[in-house]
């Protein structure tokens, strides 16, 4: 059987509810085959990052070369990167392998506070990654690194937006979940824009959100999806994931990146 295969470049979260263990739970509840190229790892639970170590520059090109060489992959999908050196090898390991359907989630800074993309290294990702994306993914606070500018509301979502897109991705989808009232993402495409309501759901347990919208945007894509249904479709994923969020640990806990298949499998998790 032929099935869509997609490529996570990401960091580990040992604790499983984030980085490429979201990721690799996404593509596989969404019908996608899922392979990662790991490019660092973090010692971290529902409480916070501990430690951080990044890999090699060589393991992480062999990694991707090994996966696209033998298997292909049919989406892509980047986040913590965690340095200038990092970003700019996956950078010009995307560009020379013609992997063009990426999607970039420009990780910066964990819930708890921990950088996962050191300072000197957003340069790279405004000049050197995100010309490379079909769809960059930020939330509030890393479109703001990326514009250097505050977001206080929707105008403020817009216009940095439309300079984000001038950084050159082919289109901006920023998540609006850290603004107050009923979060909204906003769409751009550097023509019209788009905004996308939800309800806010009152849980302490959306470890690894992000990480899951883009990897569930590549997972459609991986599958054939015109951009904007494969944003259609991932939100909707995310939103159920969220509103079956596992309470596990003592601070944040994960989304059920599963929640659909427990329940056609009529098992009652929240009882366990």
């Amino acid at each position: 059987m032929k099935i869509a295969c997609a490529l996570t470049i990401a960091g580990s979260d040992s604790s499983g509810g984030a980085g490429i263990q979201a990721d690799l739970k996404t593509f596989a509840a969404l019908g996608v085959y899922g392979m990662t190229a790991i490019t660092a790892v973090t010692a971290q639970n529902s409480l916070g990052v501990q430690s951080v170590v990044e890999l090699d520059l060589e393991i992480i090109s062999q990694q991707i070369h090994a996966v696209v060489s033998d298997i292909g992959a049919d989406a892509v999908k980047t986040g913590m990167l965690a340095n200038a050196a990092i970003v700019s090898r996956v950078a010009k390991e995307l560009g020379r392998l013609g992997l063009n359907n990426l999607v970039v989630d420009p990780v910066m800074v964990a819930k708890g506070g921990h950088r996962l993309l050191r300072a000197d290294a957003v340069a790279a990702v405004k000049h050197e990654l995100l010309p490379l994306a079909k769809l960059v993914t930020p939330n509030v606070e890393e479109a703001e690194v990326l514009t250097n500018r505050q977001i206080r509301d929707l105008d403020g979502m817009r216009e940095a937006a439309m300079r984000i897109k001038e950084l050159g991705p082919r289109q901006v989808l920023i998540t609006g979940g850290h603004l107050p009232g009923s979060p909204v993402d906003l769409y751009y495409d550097g023509r019209d824009f788009r905004e996308y309501t939800g309800e806010r759901i009152d849980t302490p347990h959306t470890h690894g959100s992000g990480c899951t919208l883009a990897s569930a945007v590549a997972a459609g894509l991986a599958k054939g999806l015109a951009l904007e249904e494969a944003i259609r479709q991932a939100r909707a994923y995310v939103f159920q994931a969220i509103r079956h969020g596992l309470a596990i640990g003592r601070g944040h806990g994960p989304l059920h990146h599963f929640h659909e298949l427990y329940r056609l499998a009529g098992w009652d998790w929240s009882d366990t």
